[in-house]
């Protein structure tokens, strides 16, 4: 799972660089950063289960102790970025989309991207994280530090946009073009918000997972002794 992602992510940022410019520096460079987010945070997963195999069984203190900050910040980002950011690119996208694709996903781009690496960017990134998160138990941070760091990350998305749109005079996001300043501010603070009851989602989805297996396990630890004493 993780290799093919991992292999996919790359090729969708190379292809989408190349489309930049081939296109106009813009339309498609909106996805580099959810694939960047995306190809990073599955590269850590892949280097973390390699790094827990070749450390099984060594007592060297120095390569645990690199191996629990390698987890911490696989935990990190998928808290605060693979999950939240994932989802809502996903759910966004294609609600958008159904609704006028020329607002977010112009035709214009079929000719320059192709329809798998498409559903690489905006479609497979769902049932990789969502299988990320039923496979491997992950720690989420304190509740208001894990906001904290996705408001950060929301707002400096936004400023970006904006950025870009001042220098250029062109929105990234075709959907932008028809919104007054006002509501431009009220979508953005939407944006936000959503992002963060993502993150509250994946906060409880994860407790609920591990807390239902912990209890599974727990029960048949004590079943397991009482059947062979009744016995």
């Amino acid at each position: 799972i993780y290799g093919t992602d991992v292999f996919l992510l790359p090729m969708s940022i190379l292809w989408q660089y190349s489309s930049c410019v081939r296109v106009s520096d813009l339309l498609s460079a909106k996805g580099l950063v959810f694939s960047v987010i995306q190809a990073v945070f599955f590269g850590i997963c892949v280097l973390t289960d390699l790094s827990s195999l070749l450390t099984r069984g060594n007592d060297s203190q120095e390569q645990e102790r690199q191996l629990k900050k390698l987890i911490s910040l696989r935990d990190w980002m998928m808290a605060v970025l693979a999950f939240p950011v994932g989802v809502f690119v996903v759910t966004m996208f294609w609600s958008i989309y159904i609704y006028d694709r020329e607002l977010v996903y112009p035709k214009l781009l079929d000719n320059f991207i192709p329809a798998w690496l498409n559903h690489g960017m905006h479609t497979t990134v769902l049932p990789f994280v969502l299988i990320e998160m039923r496979t491997t138990h992950h720690q989420y941070p304190s509740r208001s530090c894990g906001l904290a760091a996705v408001c950060t990350f929301a707002v400096g998305y936004i400023l970006w946009v904006c950025w870009i749109h001042h220098v250029t005079g062109v929105w990234v996001y075709p959907l932008l073009e028809h919104l007054s300043p006002g509501v431009k501010i009220i979508f953005f603070a939407a944006v936000t918000v959503i992002i963060n009851v993502f993150y509250l989602m994946g906060e409880v989805l994860n407790n609920y997972i591990w807390d239902t297996q912990k209890s599974r396990i727990k029960y048949h630890s004590v079943q397991m002794p009482l059947m062979v004493s009744l016995g």
